[in-house]
């Protein structure tokens, strides 16, 4: 999977090399997901997230959203082992999702909301368990930029992620803080 994320990030940005008269922007920043997995009780996982924006017009853009989240989540041991207890699982979780953002400049607040939809990967590590499925995913939520200097932002974001792992729904809040950087 970071393959993909790797390609999709290269095109991302050959893309908005191409299209230098449009504006938008670029995230970086620390995300954290209160998540499980289907088989993994909830847990907190800590990671990072990219988005690059395109603006089609002031107040619509489309996105592409990159993020990966690591940690430690405990899964009964009855669902992987038939036994009783919990076992450890390093996890991780990423996600390639796409879609339209809408957004208000008011002063120096940019409020923002944005429905995606992509991918998500899980990989899980436990003992003599090791497993990783991709499925659907989506995420829907908002946040704000607050325009530090003309070019840069800072950005507090809130989404409810959702996967579908293990035959089910996760239903996950994902908050993100990092630097905006506007073209």
């Amino acid at each position: 999977m970071p393959k993909h994320i790797a390609i999709s990030l290269v095109l991302l940005l050959m893309s908005v090399a191409g299209f230098a008269q449009t504006s938008g922007n670029v995230f970086v920043g620390y995300s954290f997901n209160h998540a499980s997995t289907g088989y993994s009780d909830k847990g907190n996982l800590n990671g990072w997230e990219l988005s690059g924006e395109l603006k089609a017009t002031p107040h619509l853009g489309f996105v592409a959203d990159f993020g990966t989240t690591y940690g430690t989540l405990h899964i009964p041991a009855a669902r992987i082992f038939g036994g009783t207890g919990a076992v450890d699982s390093t996890t991780r979780v990423e996600s390639v999702l796409f879609g339209p953002r809408v957004s208000v400049k008011l002063g120096k607040f940019q409020p923002f909301a944005n429905a995606l939809l992509g991918v998500g990967h899980l990989h899980e590590d436990a003992l003599d368990y090791a497993y990783g499925e991709t499925c659907l995913a989506d995420a829907v939520g908002g946040g704000v930029d607050y325009h530090i200097i003309p070019l840069v932002a800072w950005r507090v974001q809130g989404d409810l992620l959702q996967t579908r792992f293990h035959g089910g729904r996760q239903e996950d809040a994902r908050v993100s803080t990092g630097v905006v950087l506007n073209f």
